[in-house]
């Protein structure tokens, strides 16, 4: 039996996902797929071919001919669209926004549940996103479900772009988390879920290091009753 894990992180925006999923993976020694990377290179590639996002056809062509993958650099995860490390260009507030839409395309989605599935078959891997658990590998041997209040996660998301040198405003980015709260819950195909079987983290009042010891518990337990 192979006794590496596929583990799943599922999560609104801002939750602190694609941060704990790259630490959880740097300890195990696992492949970290950042999958939200994955559909807002989808949606910087559509951006720069003028792709609109309700044309769900024009963009299920796009996946088909970009090339995404991941590459880990002095412990940081770049993601690189054909060729191009677009790790910054896709983490802007417009980005944000334009994905929820495009990911609300079921022709993106099956598209890139596909690539994922691929990635993560072997085991010994990390994926965060929206429906991880519920969709892409309901599998998983183990999920997470890491949530904390929009007043939250809208603070931490400021004070990331405020570190870039961008100007932002606080209350427009606690606005814009609720915004992608509303439509990634809403959509029609994977809409944000809470899987059943999910170890709920509710990360408002834990720093980043007390949510990854949380984590890492549940992951050797489950280590220890494969073995």
């Amino acid at each position: 039996m192979n006794s590496k894990l596929i583990i799943a992180i599922d999560g609104p925006s801002g939750a602190g996902k694609s941060t704990l999923s790259r630490l959880l993976s740097q300890r195990l020694d696992y492949i970290n797929i950042d999958t939200g990377a994955m559909y807002r290179a989808v949606a910087l590639a559509a951006s720069r071919e003028g792709i609109d996002s309700e044309n769900c056809q024009g963009l299920e062509a796009l996946c088909h001919r970009i090339e995404i993958h991941f590459q880990r650099d002095n412990g940081h995860e770049r993601v690189w669209l054909n060729g191009e490390d677009v790790s910054e260009a896709i983490r802007t507030p417009q980005m944000s926004l334009l994905t929820s839409k495009i990911a609300a395309c079921a022709e993106v989605r099956q598209a890139m549940v596909r690539l994922q599935r691929q990635m993560g078959q072997a085991g010994g891997v990390v994926l965060e996103g929206r429906d991880i658990g519920s969709v892409v590998f309901p599998q998983a041997e183990v999920k997470f479900y890491l949530e904390a209040s929009a007043q939250a996660r809208g603070q931490r998301r400021y004070d990331e772009l405020v570190a870039k040198g961008l100007e932002v405003d606080l209350q427009q980015t606690i606005h814009e988390v609720e915004a992608r709260d509303a439509a990634d819950s809403a959509r029609e195909h994977a809409p944000l879920l809470r899987p059943e079987d999910a170890v709920a983290i509710d990360s408002t009042a834990l720093t980043i290091d007390q949510v990854l010891e949380k984590m890492l518990a549940v992951v050797g337990q489950r280590l220890e009753q494969r073995a």
